[in-house]
C-alpha cells in the first residue's frame, strides 16, 4: 500500500513523522509523495497559530478530495486542541500519544473499516519512546529527547496539547545518537518541546546529558534546537565553553523586547537578565550566532512598547529573528485580554522582519575574508550548499560531495547566502 505523509509545524513533528515513516516501511508500506494518489494519507498537524489550524484543516480536506477511497489519518497538536473535530472522510484521529502505534492502528482500520479515535487525557501521557535510524535526504539528524511543557506562557496553547514535561532515558538518547553517528551523521540536533528542561522527571538535568553526548566517538557537531535563556546556567555554559563539539549557534526565544509585555506573557525573565546572559555567552564565544523568536502585537503591546522591542533587538544584536504576529489561542490567558488590531500586527511584523534582515546581513559581513568550515548538504546547478557551525548558509561554486566538511573563505555576501571561494 502507498502512504503519503505531510508534516506541519516543528522539528518534533518532523522527528515523529520520520519515525512513523520508518515503522510503515518495515511493515511493507511504500512511502510516496503526499501529492500522489495514495491508499493512506497521514497529516501530522500543528496548532501553534490560527494559520497552523487553517493549514491543518486544509491539508486534511485536500487529502480527502485527492482519493475518497483512501484511509485519511490526522494526528498531533491540532487534534489534541480540537478533540471533537470531525470531517466527512476523515477515518483515523490520533492525538500526541500512540503515533508509534501507527501500524497496528492501520491494521485495525483495514480489518474493520470503522473510524478510530485515539485521544487521551494529556496528564496521563508518558514519554512515547521513538528511535530513528536514518533521515533520508538529510545530512543533519534530529533526536527527540523530551516532550511537553509546563511554562504556561499566557499566549501559548502548547502545554495544553503536549502535556507535562517528560524525557527520554539518558541511555536511550546516547544509544540513538551513537547509532546515527555510526550511520554516517556527523551533526546531531537535540530537539524537544522544552528541550532545556530535559531530565526534570529523571532526576538529572540538561547539562548531565550534554556532558555525555559530547564524548560520543565520531560526533563532529552537536546543535541545540532551542533553549530558554533561564536554562543557560553556569553548568551548561561551562560545557559550551569547554567543548568544540557544541556549535557556535544558539536559538534563544526572546518573545518581546519590552519588560511590560514579558510580564503579560508570563515569561520567566526580564530584559536585564536576558542581556546579562547574552553578554556571558559572547564572552565565552565571541563569534556565536544567536537567533530568536519574537511575537508582535501581543495584547498590551502599544506602539511605544513595540518601538522598545525594536530597540532591544538592535541592542541585543541577534543574528536573525523569527517574527510572529500574535495569534489568539482559545483557552489561554492572552485570549481573554484586549486584542491589538490585525492590521497593526501585520505592520509591526513587517517592520521587525526588515530589521531582522539588516541584522542578518551585518552578521554575515563579519565573516567576509575569513576561513570557515562548511558541512556540505546539497548540490544544485554546479554549486554546493551547506552551513557552518554558527549556521552561516554558504554557497560554493563547485560540486562537493554532501555530508563532507569543506574549508572555504567567504568572499562576499549574496543574501540569503554567504559565498565561499
Amino acid at each position: 500500500m502507498k502512504v503519503g505523509i505531510l508534516t506541519l509545524g516543528c522539528k518534533v513533528n518532523t522527528y515523529e513523522s520520520l519515525f512513523v515513516s520508518e515503522q510503515l516501511k518495515k511493515a511493507g508500506y511504500t512511502i510516496c509523495d503526499f501529492e500522489d494518489i495514495c491508499d493512506v494519507y497521514i497529516i501530522n498537524t500543528c496548532t501553534v497559530t490560527n494559520n497552523s489550524d487553517s493549514k491543518s484543516k486544509k491539508m486534511i480536506r485536500s487529502a480527502i478530495r485527492r482519493n475518497e477511497d483512501a484511509c485519511i489519518v490526522a494526528m498531533g497538536c491540532f487534534i489534541e486542541a480540537n478533540k471533537d473535530y470531525k470531517e466527512h472522510g476523515l477515518d483515523v484521529v490520533i492525538g500526541n500519544k500512540d503515533k508509534s502505534d501507527i501500524v497496528a492502528i492501520l491494521d485495525q482500520y483495514f480489518e474493520t473499516k470503522k473510524n478510530i479515535k485515539r485521544v487521551y487525557d494529556k496528564e496521563q501521557n508518558e514519554f512515547e519512546d521513538m528511535r530513528i535510524h536514518e533521515f533520508p535526504g538529510r545530512v543533519r539528524a534530529f533526536v527527540k529527547i523530551q516532550d511537553g511543557c509546563e511554562n504556561y506562557c499566557s499566549y501559548c496553547i502548547i502545554p495544553f496539547v503536549r502535556g507535562k514535561c517528560r524525557s527520554k532515558e539518558l541511555s536511550e538518547v546516547l544509544d540513538e545518537i551513537t547509532d546515527l553517528v555510526g550511520n554516517g551523521y556527523q551533526e546531531i540536533v537535540l530537539t524537544g518541546i522544552h528541550t532545556g528542561n530535559y531530565g526534570v522527571d529523571l532526576d538529572i538535568n540538561f547539562a548531565s546529558l550534554l556532558k555525555e553526548v559530547v564524548n560520543i566517538p565520531g560526533l563532529k557537531r552537536l546543535r541545540i534546537s532551542s533553549i530558554e535563556i533561564t536554562e543557560l546556567n553556569e553548568e551548561v555554559l561551562n560545557i559550551i565553553k569547554e567543548n568544540n563539539i557544541i556549535v557556535d549557534h544558539l536559538h534563544i526565544p526572546l518573545q518581546s523586547g519590552s519588560d511590560e509585555v514579558l510580564k503579560l506573557m508570563n515569561r520567566k525573565y526580564d530584559l536585564t537578565y536576558f542581556g546579562k546572559k547574552l553578554h556571558e555567552i559572547r564572552l565565552i564565544c565571541p563569534d556565536i550566532s544567536i537567533t530568536t523568536d519574537v511575537i508582535v502585537g501581543h495584547p498590551g503591546e502599544t506602539d511605544e512598547l513595540f518601538e522598545t522591542t525594536m530597540e532591544t533587538c538592535k541592542r541585543f544584536q541577534f543574528t536573525k529573528m523569527h517574527v510572529f504576529p500574535y495569534s489568539v489561542r482559545e483557552g489561554t490567558v492572552s485570549a481573554t485580554m484586549e486584542q491589538v488590531d490585525g492590521k497593526v500586527k501585520k505592520e509591526r511584523a513587517k517592520k521587525l522582519g526588515e530589521l531582522s534582515k539588516e541584522l542578518e546581513i551585518d552578521y554575515y559581513n563579519q565573516f567576509v575574508d575569513r576561513e570557515v568550515e562548511v558541512l556540505i548538504e546539497s548540490n544544485k546547478d554546479g554549486k554546493s550548499f551547506g552551513h557552518t557551525s554558527n549556521y552561516l548558509p554558504v554557497s560554493i561554486g563547485k560540486e562537493i560531495t554532501p555530508n563532507t566538511f569543506y574549508k572555504t573563505k567567504i568572499v562576499h555576501v549574496d543574501y540569503p547566502n554567504c559565498v565561499g571561494e
